[in-house]
């Protein structure tokens, strides 16, 4: 007659091996989960150039005062709009009001993006010379005072890319403690409550190259009566050898 131990001893080693004959799970049972970096849904790195199909006449031109087509702005943003004096701003030393995080990715331009560590990807502009920091996991610590492009995290969306499959996914950012600024360059305000959300998407385009489509969602309690949704479009470039920054300007 078997003995109680060697029962248990026998059906724990006959639990093993069943275990151990399944198909293992990615990621599991392989240590510490991969970085962001290493997990990226989609490769957004690399040089792009701004694609400007629609709103022309609010992204290539400084519009007249007054023209906030679009934007649904609450009475007291309209009242801020209606009393935009571009004379102020020139003579105000405080040129970026338009390049903040809201607002930098309808500026036409370049992006350079790069990973700064396993952890943070970074985002350049050369209009404006204006740098963005994503970054993953835990919020990093907010800055003392708001700055123009704010506090961002990151979150990867859509299943883990499995080995030798072709990736897919969006990348999520959420924005805050951002200084007020323009969303266009004629005085259509956000303050400093607004939070940015965007997606950011590559694709594949018909004639070949990469578009990078990013969706920007606005939401500001004070000049916003609801989101103001927008989305954009770049198209990826061989290398660097368009890059030009040039800094913030009051005029256009």
């Amino acid at each position: 007659m078997m003995s109680g131990n060697r029962f248990i001893a026998i059906a724990l080693a006959i639990g093993f091996l069943a275990v151990a004959g399944q198909p293992r799970l990615a990621g599991q049972g392989r240590g510490a989960p991969p970085t962001p970096r290493a997990a990226a849904r989609i490769d957004l790195t690399g040089y792009w150039v701004s694609v400007v199909t629609e709103d022309w006449r609010w992204r290539m031109l400084t519009p007249p005062k007054g023209d906030y087509a679009g934007v649904p702005l609450t009475p007291e943003g309209r009242r801020i709009a209606d009393a935009w004096d571009p004379a102020a701003d020139r003579a105000g030393g405080d040129p970026c009001k338009a390049y903040g995080a809201a607002a930098i990715m309808r500026v036409p331009g370049r992006l350079h993006v790069t990973w700064q560590d396993d952890n943070t990807l970074r985002l350049d502009t050369d209009t404006g010379t204006q740098t963005r920091l994503f970054v993953f996991g835990a919020p990093p610590t907010a800055p003392p005072a708001p700055t123009w492009q704010g506090t961002s995290t990151a979150l990867w969306e859509g299943p883990p890319p499995a080995q030798g499959a072709s990736r897919g996914g969006s990348l999520k950012v959420v924005t805050t403690n951002m200084r007020a600024g323009y969303l266009r360059r004629n005085g259509v305000p956000y303050s400093e409550k607004a939070v940015l959300t965007e997606y950011f998407d590559v694709g594949a385009l018909p004639a070949g190259g990469q578009v990078l489509m990013v969706t920007s969602v606005v939401e500001d309690p004070q000049y916003l009566a609801i989101p103001f949704t927008l989305t954009s479009h770049f198209k990826k470039e061989a290398d660097g050898s368009k890059w030009d920054p040039m800094p913030c300007s009051a005029t256009w």
